[in-house]
């Protein structure tokens, strides 16, 4: 099953940064949809990146963080654009700022829309 397909099952939410889905056509408009997360970072993991950072290389702790930290913010997201009746989200932005020290927030928004 290619991408295409998996975006069409049912229940799913199609994602995109551009203003429009492929081959499809707005039918309704929903608004703004968003969803954000903060995460503070662990002392020990802080530790051993701070190690690495001496040696260079990639912190893949915070890589993961990061990355966990996305998906959550992305999940609550496509869970308020279904509450409103969408099956796609377009315009979709990421943004991160400090909250505190060690701590950031990761926040996600776009419109969500009907495609038919």
């Amino acid at each position: 099953m290619d991408k295409l397909e998996q975006k069409d099952l049912p229940g799913r939410v199609i994602l995109t940064n551009i203003d429009r889905v492929p081959g499809r056509e707005i039918v309704e408009h929903y608004g703004l949809v968003a969803g954000s997360t903060i995460r503070a970072k662990h002392v020990g993991k802080d530790f051993m990146a701070g190690l690495k950072n001496l040696f260079g290389g990639e912190l893949t702790t915070y890589t993961e963080l990061l990355n966990e930290s996305r998906q959550e913010a992305t999940e609550r997201m496509v869970a308020q654009a279904k509450k409103k009746g969408a099956n796609a989200i377009i315009n979709i932005r990421f943004s991160t700022s400090s909250v505190a020290q060690g701590a950031a927030e990761i926040y996600v928004y776009g419109t969500a829309v009907k495609v038919a």
